[in-house]
């Protein structure tokens, strides 16, 4: 089957809440995905495949594709959606290939679903997937090379989605993962501790190829290695650029790297400040994160004309019932520019699952509730019921007109689009109970021909 001019399809699926026609995200709020487009780069070209993309969040996949192998990238909350669109190409006889985040933390999960898995970074693996199936000797695993190597790579085929679907096409990564071990996330977990990184050379050649002025870093953490942010940093200087990314609140204790930052275009940063207790962050081995300093991270990042997007997390064990209105008043008052919060979700295979499981905690294993708004586990110190109206009424104190007033006026970003941007948090502060609510208890209880539990009627009063 060399030279097959094979047909494909790869997919983004989606929740139900994040699906176009019905979901919580308008497109202010919404950037093309990267995943897609750069395994449609690594697409050989001997092969001459002629492939297709599919982003739930923009389109729906039509069921009857006429093609030769569907490629699926799957996070925990996808998988059922994933799972449901792979069974139902396999019925009608197309190759089905499984990777992602979800597949790379529990691959037996996704194995009757598929045809091949893909499990770790595919920058070698899918390539080599792909000449095997062009040959007909198409395997059940590719597992990540050892040997994985960022460098020079093709650039990701971002004309292969619509941009005029997306407030943003411009977005680049120059590394992946993190040296951090947080018990909670999935990156050490899935792909261990060790950075990649791309040669600073050929991050600023994609940028340019792409004439990018404002753009977004999807990276996990820009900062992970100072040298290589400093080298990357200096290279975005003469570009003038407006960038945004992530990274730890350690940068707000460089000051020379944070100068740099924002010399090269940095206008706004994502930080995971977690928790406003320091038990809560010593528990998750994120004790570099101190509370006391939040304020001055904030100040720091705001004299150098940088915006902050601080991310908490709710459920931890030390959390009581008043941590909610404490946490999003403290967001307020820190004047962080756009406060977000989640519950403490325990995906598959992480430091914080194996605990939990082991003390007989987990609740569900539907994973289209691991979404970081359903509680999916039994808290510590609140009922199941507290906690998932507590993590909206944090929301909601956060983006009230007042709340929006008090936070927004020291902001250092340009009022549409600091205005823009916490009226969509608005919106979906408002409209969580629409989507996020226990009726997967009721299902559970139904499905066992058995009343709910007292602990499970608790829960049920959430959807009443």
């Amino acid at each position: 089957m060399s030279q097959c001019a094979a047909k494909i399809a790869l997919i983004s699926p989606k929740g139900p809440l994040y699906r176009h026609r019905g979901g919580i995200w308008r497109k202010s709020l919404r950037y093309q995905p990267l995943t897609l487009t750069t395994l449609a780069g690594l697409i050989p070209r001997e092969l001459q495949i002629r492939v297709d993309l599919f982003d739930e969040g923009i389109t729906d996949v039509p069921l009857d594709l006429e093609v030769d192998l569907v490629g699926l990238t799957v996070i925990t909350g996808t998988a059922r959606r994933a799972y449901e669109l792979a069974d139902h190409f396999r019925q009608r006889g197309v190759t089905v290939v499984l990777g992602g985040p979800h597949v790379t933390l529990i691959p037996e999960d996704a194995v009757p679903h598929a045809d091949a898995v893909v499990v770790g970074y595919a920058e070698d693996t899918w390539p080599q997937l792909l000449r095997d199936f062009a040959e007909g000797q198409l395997r059940s695993r590719y597992d990540q090379a050892p040997t994985l190597d960022l460098a020079d790579r093709p650039f990701p085929r971002r004309d292969l989605l619509p941009a005029e679907r997306y407030l943003t096409n411009n977005v680049f990564e120059a590394t992946r993962g993190c040296i951090h071990n947080c018990d909670f996330c999935v990156v050490p977990a899935a792909w261990g501790r060790k950075p990649f990184q791309k040669p600073v050379e050929q991050v600023v050649a994609d940028i340019r190829q792409h004439d990018a002025r404002k753009l977004i870093f999807v990276d996990l953490n820009l900062i992970a290695d100072r040298a290589y942010a400093r080298h990357l940093f200096a290279a975005l200087v003469p570009l003038k650029l407006q960038w945004y990314g992530l990274a730890t609140v350690l940068l707000a204790d460089d000051e020379e790297l944070l100068e740099l930052a924002a010399r090269s275009g940095c206008k706004g940063l994502l930080m995971g400040l977690e928790s406003i207790s320091p038990e809560n962050l010593r528990a998750s081995h994120k004790g570099f994160n101190s509370p006391e300093e939040y304020v001055r991270v904030v100040e720091r990042l705001h004299q150098h004309g940088i915006a902050l997007q601080g991310c908490f997390v709710f459920g931890l064990d030390h959390d009581e019932p008043d941590v909610f209105l404490k946490t999003a008043e403290f967001a307020v008052q820190a004047r962080i520019d756009l406060p977000r919060f989640a519950i403490v979700t325990p995906f598959p295979n992480t430091s914080l699952y194996k605990r939990l499981e082991a003390e007989g905690r987990i609740l569900t294993r539907n994973w289209e509730l691991y979404d970081g708004q359903h509680v999916v586990f039994r808290p510590a110190k609140m009922s199941i019921q507290e906690l998932q109206l507590g993590a909206e009424a944090a929301w909601k104190h956060a983006y009230s007109f007042p709340s929006i007033a008090r936070r927004i006026r020291h902001s250092p970003a340009p009022w549409p689009v600091k205005l823009g941007t916490n009226l969509g948090y608005r919106f979906y502060a408002h409209n969580l109970s629409r989507f996020y609510n226990c009726d997967w208890i009721i299902g559970r209880a139904r499905s066992r021909l058995r009343p709910a539990s007292a602990e499970e009627q608790e829960a049920v009063s959430l959807s009443q």
